[in-house]
């Protein structure tokens, strides 16, 4: 698998713009202020691939990349964040539930923030990857802002939080510094059973 053979291929704004050709399907979640798109960049390789703002909420619509042609990463809306207006926030929440109930996603990607529990919307959106019957992968990224005596506790908290068992992967991860890239990938491949 050549995560970095990858290519933009489309934004979905309402239902009718999903993508239904079969192909596996990872759908990226995750605050907005917590590296989602940079976490997409850090993984196949490239800098600016998916759009990283100055400001959280850039992402507004469903975007939708396609690597080595075999499956694609789904980058969803970030949540969690206050200044974009209610009807935004709303139309977001409907086209992320319609989503979630297309029946298209074979894999969860969870972003959060290493340095922190997770919030109530976290785990909302774990929920939702639950209640879609798919497994989930937990990343917990900005981990080279955390001091290394602090992982173990905040690893913890975040298995905690979320309801994780042992079994559930949890990755440490830094888009900054690309360490672990190597564990997500296999954990990505490995999930998705591709060749």
């Amino acid at each position: 698998m050549d995560f970095r053979k990858a290519e933009f291929i489309k934004s979905a704004a309402d239902p009718g713009g999903f993508i239904r050709d079969g192909l596996p399907q990872a759908a990226f979640a995750g605050r907005s202020n917590v590296g989602k798109s940079s976490v997409i960049n850090s993984i196949v390789g490239r800098k600016n691939f998916a759009r990283v703002g100055s400001s959280p909420g850039k992402t507004a619509q469903i975007n939708y990349f396609l690597i080595d042609g075999k499956f694609y990463i789904v980058d969803l809306p970030g949540y969690g964040y206050a200044a974009v207006s209610k009807e935004e926030r709303d139309r977001w929440g409907r086209l992320m539930e319609a989503y979630f109930a297309s029946g298209l996603i074979t894999l969860g990607v969870q972003i959060v923030d290493a340095r922190h529990k997770p919030t109530a919307d976290d785990l909302t959106m774990m929920r939702w990857f639950r209640q879609s019957g798919v497994d989930a992968i937990v990343v917990a990224n900005k981990m080279d802002k955390c001091k290394k005596s602090e992982l173990p506790a905040n690893v913890a908290l975040i298995r905690e939080t979320l309801d994780l068992s042992q079994d559930d992967p949890l990755l440490y991860y830094s888009a900054r510094t690309h360490s672990e890239r190597e564990a997500l990938l296999i954990a990505l491949d490995g999930a998705l059973n591709l060749e």
